[in-house]
């Protein structure tokens, strides 16, 4: 069964998934609360069931990726975290390593599924020199396989007394007939561990920011006219009067009359003249300040919320 990246089986994967993005959340030890690693990316089927989340153990300079079964991890929306269930750090580092430009093929998921199916197999998919340990199942509440659990335990006991240890009876798969939901601990969103459902809903926040609305300049520039004053002047002038005496034709006395060559009367004569000058003088006093109009504005806008639908006809639900 073909394996595609999530976003590039579904680009709005996201909102699919309820806003959240897997990728990038850390991923944890359960039982230790060690990191492991980073999810790097998300590996589908096609029909877009989450199959596979691809771990990058990169704490050195080239970092190992390798794919951890859906069924074995536990999504912790609160910390924004991943757990592995029962993996520990040792156990993914013998994991086998995920190429990206390699094809994901059953012969592949099938080294993958028997790290899970049984820890103790060192052969198909771990090193020998680290096997897994069979003291930290996978999942303790959810047993790999119940043939192979008893067959486990009844080979513990019989080794404790030096007994012949036999093989457990483990189901042996087909490649042209294999489904993963044959295999629920593996690639089921078990009840316990993803029956959380996120409730959102929008809300408007309302804030003020300052922006610059304008600029008042105020300067002063010269503007010209012509005035015009009344000035009240004075002019002299010589009014010269002929008037005949009233003794005209009268004889005088003899040596009286004295003439002269050149008898000349002068009288000075004065006119006023505007004299104009400009003087400048203060006419007003412009101050110059700002003011604060305080004012309510109301925006309005569609908002969403999510509401939860329970359809459980005829079933008690008890809804907290």
């Amino acid at each position: 069964m073909p394996l595609y990246k999530v976003s590039d089986f579904d680009a709005n994967y996201k909102d699919t998934f309820g806003g959240d993005d897997l990728k990038g959340m850390s991923v944890y030890e359960e039982a230790s609360d060690q990191k492991i690693g980073t999810i790097s990316d998300v590996l589908v089927d096609d029909e877009g069931r989450f199959r596979y989340f691809v771990v990058d153990l990169g704490f050195w300079i080239f970092g190992k990726k390798v794919l951890l079964p859906i069924g074995r991890a536990r999504i912790d929306h609160n910390t924004n975290r991943v757990y592995a269930v029962g993996m520990t750090r040792e156990q993914a580092d013998n994991l086998p390593e995920f190429n990206e430009r390699d094809a994901v093929d059953y012969d592949y998921e099938e080294r993958i599924r028997n790290v899970y199916r049984n820890p103790v197999n060192t052969n198909t998919a771990v090193e020998a020199s680290a096997p897994l340990e069979t003291s930290t199942p996978l999942e303790a509440s959810a047993p790999l396989d119940a043939n192979y659990a008893a067959a486990s335990a009844a080979n513990q006991a019989a080794s404790a007394i030096n007994q012949p240890v036999t093989t457990p009876n483990i189901p042996r798969y087909d490649r042209d007939t294999y489904r993963y939901d044959a295999e629920p601990s593996l690639y089921e969103m078990n009840d316990r561990d993803h029956q959380t459902l996120r409730l959102y809903e929008e809300r408007l926040i309302a804030n003020k920011r300052r922006v610059k609305a304008g600029e008042v300049t105020i300067g002063k520039h010269i503007e010209t006219e012509t005035a015009r004053v009344a000035v009240p002047i004075e002019k002299e002038r010589v009014v010269v009067e002929r008037v005949t005496p009233t003794d005209a034709g009268k004889a005088v006395a003899p040596g009286e009359a004295n003439f002269r060559e050149g008898e000349v009367a002068r009288m000075e004569i004065y006119e006023e003249t505007p004299d104009i000058r400009k003087e400048a003088v203060v006419r007003e006093e412009v101050r110059v300040r700002k003011v604060v109009d305080r004012d309510t504005v109301e925006e309005q806008d569609t908002v969403r919320r999510e509401e939860l639908d329970v359809n459980a006809p005829g079933l008690p639900i008890d809804e907290r």
